[in-house]
């Protein structure tokens, strides 16, 4: 019974390997180390295509095309050397190594000029969402990089190319924060800058490190030196690179990690402390620092007395923000600090947000309730609002039934759309506690 058993478990052993052997496919050895080294290179077509493809991202960035940018990325040839030098350390050829390094260094300052000349250029100077997305790395650009990068060097170790090299660039995406940080250097904003060359670092760096370890997984051969001490030499300098590799990498992504959870816990804080029948959310953002982080939050609609905000405050510490500031700002009192159209985007999405039944089970008491002021969020929502005024009225029918609804009047300089009048007539229904809300707009 013992040897059938060892017996079923070698088979399935063998079975397993099988199933996951890297080798299965794998192109000859020669022919990678030549396609990788080929491609490291960074003279002549390839040079033109970098700078053809950093205009393009650009130029995507800048009309906040998400389907240009994605074009951009794949011809993008920036993936040649970071390979390279994962090659070359993975094969203690520190030649390949001290190339992929010179060609990425040399790619990386021609794209940052490139970038920064046409931001320089264009008229278009305003940070859109495709930029803005590049300038705040998180712990999943680490997870990426990583992933995508062994993907990519698996494909181009097998002897029929897959798709998987072109996803691999779109998924790291080593083109748009190069873009972003030449914008940053056009523009002078320095945090842009740096934040996106610190994410296009991190995919540099993760997509080398996923290269060596897949070429040692892979046991490509080495190489061998005449004189033992020029290869303890060698060896030596790479194992000092893939240490000072490594070691920022590991730093920035504990970085990463706390402020990831830290905004992960503080968007659970807000959605779940600040949930007020009269009182909205417009506004939130987070500041990640040690010296306090910060959760700034923006109302509109019934203030909130002190009492209940420190209630608030003290229940920070139950979801892990005990050295966390909260910040609360209340009412519509400076254009200068407010964003109207954020604030009327939030009120809107509130509104969708809602499940219809809550609007069906408002009591018919409400209907008897003071009608609340209505004109500062009225100025938000409408860009050519002037006057309104409200009244609970008992509409007649000729069957002599009738029905209590409200009325409201709104007076603008500009048409209203048939689709903003179907929203503000839902938001009314929910901020006047009213079952029927008759809109009428002069």
């Amino acid at each position: 019974m013992e040897t059938e058993n060892n017996q079923l478990f070698k088979v399935f052993k063998r079975a397993v390997i099988q199933r996951f052997n890297l080798r299965h496919d794998q192109a000859d050895e020669e022919q990678v180390i030549n396609s990788i080294t080929r491609n490291s290179d960074f003279v002549g077509a390839n040079l033109w295509t970098l700078i053809f493809a950093i205009l393009i991202a650009s130029i995507g960035l800048n009309m906040n095309s998400t389907a240009v940018v994605i074009g951009a990325m794949l011809i993008s040839p920036l993936m040649g050397p970071i390979m390279g030098v994962g090659l070359g350390m993975g094969t203690d050829d520190f030649g390949l190594v001290k190339k992929g390094i010179r060609n990425l260094l040399t790619a990386t300052i021609i794209g940052i000029i490139t970038s920064a000349i046409y931001f320089w250029i264009t008229p278009l100077d305003e940070a859109k969402s495709e930029l803005l997305a590049r300038t705040t790395p998180t712990l999943w650009d680490v997870l990426i990089a990583f992933f995508g990068g062994l993907a990519g060097v698996v494909a181009a170790t097998r002897n029929e190319k897959s798709n998987a090299i072109p996803g691999v660039a779109i998924a790291t995406a080593l083109m748009p924060p190069l873009c972003t940080a030449g914008y940053g250097l056009a523009t002078a904003n320095y945090y842009y800058f740096l934040g996106a060359l610190y994410l296009y670092c991190i995919n540099s760096i993760f997509i080398c490190i996923s290269t060596f370890l897949i070429i040692r997984l892979m046991k490509f051969k080495r190489r061998s030196f005449e004189e033992h001490v020029q290869g303890r030499k060698v060896s030596r300098y790479i194992l000092l690179t893939i240490f000072i590799t490594i070691l920022p990498s590991i730093y920035l992504t504990y970085k990463i990690v706390n402020k990831s959870l830290f905004e992960s816990r503080a968007k659970q804080f807000v959605e779940e402390q600040f949930q007020f029948d009269n009182t909205l959310v417009v506004s939130k953002n987070f500041r990640y620092d040690n010296n306090p982080s910060k959760i700034n939050v923006l109302l509109i609609g019934k203030r909130l007395p002190e009492t209940t905000i420190d209630s608030i405050r003290r229940n920070l510490k139950t979801y892990a923000l005990g050295n966390a500031e909260l910040l609360v700002r209340q009412g519509l009192n400076s254009k200068q600090e407010i964003d109207m159209e954020q604030i009327r985007a939030s009120i809107l999405n509130d509104v969708f947000r809602h499940d219809s039944l809550k609007v069906q089970s408002v009591n018919q008491t409400n209907k008897l309730h003071a009608i609340p002021d209505l004109t500062e969020e009225l100025k938000a929502l409408l860009p050519g609002f002037r006057s309104y005024s409200a009244s609970r009225v008992v509409e007649n029918y000729t069957d002599k039934s009738t029905d209590t609804l409200t009325l409201v009047v709104i007076s603008t300089n500009k048409p209203v759309k048939a689709l903003q009048r179907t929203q503000l007539n839902t938001w009314l229904i929910e901020r006047t506690k009213s079952d029927t809300i008759k809109l009428i707009f002069e």
